[in-house]
């Protein structure tokens, strides 16, 4: 695995820096990971065009999709990151870790969303009908569907330029996956 330095604000391009300026004021800081995007003239401002997309899915589901796709993927930084965004949407330590292991028992319909985001991950777009069903009838539409796959690739990128570069992390890092009750 390559290990990538992080750019800084003066290594990157006149628009890069300009997105970082923004995320310094949003955020408080330029996360490693979007750095590390600002390598690419492009790719920072298409992946936050993508990410902050118009979708069905609220800030509390996409963290569910966020996190089964990051520990499918088994992406650390994702993982230490949507870990932070994911208790900042209310869900509790031991809620997250049962998003990341693909289902909530604490929620019917999350439950299905999760199920479905860790299943369509791990078969690379082929999930399985059960779960295609389970979702559906937990109450998700078709739109819902559609929008679940198209956070699941947004996500995935992100995961593989992480698994690729290994920038550092730098939110607390997550705890480990521990089994989870069925």
């Amino acid at each position: 695995m390559s290990k990538f330095n992080v750019p800084t604000r003066e290594e990157v391009s006149s628009n890069n820096q300009a997105i970082f300026d923004n995320l310094e004021k949003a955020v408080g800081f330029v996360p490693n990971l979007y750095a590390t995007y600002a390598y690419s003239e492009n790719a920072l401002a298409n992946y936050l065009a993508l990410s902050s997309a118009k979708t069905s899915l609220t800030a509390k589901q996409k963290e569910v999709v966020n996190l089964a796709v990051s520990q499918v993927n088994e992406c650390s930084y994702c993982l230490a990151a949507h870990t932070a965004i994911g208790k900042m949407n209310g869900f509790s330590d031991s809620e997250i870790l049962e998003l990341r292991a693909g289902k909530a028992s604490f929620d019917h319909k999350l439950d299905a969303l999760a199920s479905f985001a860790k299943n369509v991950t791990e078969n690379r777009g082929a999930a399985d009908e059960a779960v295609v069903q389970k979702f559906l009838n937990a109450g998700w539409t078709k739109e819902n569907l559609v929008d679940t796959i198209v956070l699941v690739g947004d996500k995935t990128i992100s995961n593989y330029l992480h698994k690729t570069t290994d920038v550092p992390v730098d939110f607390p890092v997550a705890a480990p996956l521990e089994a989870v009750e069925a």
